[in-house]
């Protein structure tokens, strides 16, 4: 495990002059020192996640583990949230969209999260391994063609291919028409980007999408999340879309930008497989740095420090995977054995699709461009400044400029039929007047999939 810290003494922020800030420019250029100093405050100490908001932050992986595996002390509702409900929060805050309750698994306990919790994990067993592993590679061979054939010989990886295939990747399971995959392509994006109405954007589309599986069910992760047994609202439906997308897409592209950078970096060892690089990844980068906010019922005691029942904890995954204590053991330890999907009841109920998708992400690079090498070294690549994830600002790539072909023609499927969307069904005189969309990069990967 790798740990670095270039502080000389304690940070700004440190807690003789106020918590430390777990965002900014600084903690970008540094999230490892900042473990380091909060690890010897003890397993726990109190952090700013945003301006004005106030978490306890777990370090330690064996306090976070047993946070984890605790759910009778430590709940997920955030209606519990004591300076939310006092209105010490800002309306503003950056951390709202994170933490905020919504009615998903994610955010539920007891009997309302095993429900959620069931119809997502049933819905997706249902993906065929084979067929995910060609989506993705449709998907990595459109973004490799784009930037490949536009290009002399040079991209920027995050931008051009790491952040945009999750995002294809998941459209295409949740069986959007192409239009409104744009939309969700649009609106989860500006989410993670901070754009204004980028929730709302997202919203009215998976809404859309939904009523269209009313109308035409598919075989798609929407339409099995309708039909399962559980019997899910639509808005409960929407929602467990909303936590598929924004925990799958973000920490995806994390995971496949940072494992492309180190497997083409001077210090990888040639010939080790792709699976080594993605599960260094998850152990000292972890693409969900600090998340899984926990409420303790009741005060808890953990470590000298009392946890105030109803404040925030977060789980540092990224400090708990690198905690120094773990290292005379690491080799006793499982590879699974980080927490970068969680552990407990909450675990990513996704995490084997995730690493296949990840996996094979990078492997398409590395196949369809051989010679592709990364224009800077590992160590002096730029980190997001952001608390909730471990991603790469940029990853610049050198390659020799080729040409990839257009994949086989997919067999057209009832989600893409113009009868299904609302514009289709409109009086011909009304479809005249309306403004023509703009093909967005979903509907542009169709039609190249198609040989368009």
């Amino acid at each position: 495990m790798q740990q670095r810290s270039g502080m000389q003494g304690p940070p700004p922020g440190c807690p003789a002059h106020g918590n430390v800030q777990l965002y900014g420019p600084q903690f970008g250029s540094d999230p490892d020192g900042h473990y380091a100093h909060l690890r010897s405050l003890g397993p726990s100490a109190p952090v700013d996640i945003a301006p004005g908001v106030q978490v306890e932050l777990v370090t330690s992986y064996d306090a976070a583990l047993y946070i984890l595996q605790n759910p009778a002390s430590f709940v997920r509702d955030a209606r519990r949230w004591n300076a939310l409900n006092e209105g010490r929060v800002p309306e503003d805050s950056p951390a709202l969209p994170m933490m905020a309750y919504r009615p998903n698994a994610l955010f539920s306990d007891g009997a309302a999260h095993a429900r959620l919790r069931q119809a997502v994990t049933d819905s997706l067993a249902t993906v065929n391994e084979l067929q995910l592993v060609r989506q993705t590679q449709a998907s990595a061979d459109y973004l490799i063609s784009r930037f490949s054939s536009e290009r002399l010989g040079q991209a920027e990886l995050m931008a051009e291919y790491a952040q945009p295939l999750p995002l294809l990747v998941f459209s295409d399971l949740f069986g959007c028409p192409p239009e409104i995959g744009d939309r969700v392509i649009t609106g989860i994006s500006g989410i993670f980007a901070g754009t204004q109405g980028a929730d709302q954007v997202l919203g009215e589309a998976l809404a859309e999408l939904i009523a269209i599986k009313r109308r035409t069910p598919g075989e798609d992760l929407t339409t099995r999340l309708m039909q399962h047994e559980a019997q899910l609202s639509d808005e409960e439906v929407l929602h467990q879309l909303v936590t598929l997308l924004s925990g799958g897409t973000a920490p995806l592209a994390a995971a496949i930008g940072t494992s492309s950078a180190l497997i083409l970096g001077e210090e990888w060892r040639s010939g080790l497989p792709v699976e080594d690089a993605v599960t260094q990844v998850l152990w000292n980068y972890a693409p969900i740095a600090n998340y899984a906010v926990h409420y303790p019922t009741h005060d808890v005691e953990l470590g000298g420090r009392v946890l105030r029942a109803n404040d925030p904890v977060l789980i540092s995954f990224a400090a708990a995977n690198t905690d120094p204590r773990l290292a005379e053991h690491r080799e006793q330890l499982s590879a699974k054995a980080h927490l970068a999907f969680g552990a407990g009841p909450h675990a990513c109920p996704a995490k084997d699709p995730a690493f296949q998708i990840a996996v094979t992400a990078v492997e398409s690079l590395l196949n369809r461009l051989p010679d592709i090498e990364v224009r800077a070294p590992f160590k002096d690549l730029s980190w997001v400044p952001a608390p909730w994830s471990r991603s790469l600002v940029a990853l610049p790539v050198r390659f020799s400029p080729r040409t990839i072909a257009p994949a086989p023609a997919r067999k057209a499927e009832p989600r893409a039929a113009a009868p299904e969307t609302p514009a289709a069904a409109a009086p011909r005189s009304a479809q005249q007047g309306a403004p023509k969309h703009k093909p967005g990069l979903f509907s542009r990967f169709l039609a190249w999939t198609r040989g368009e």
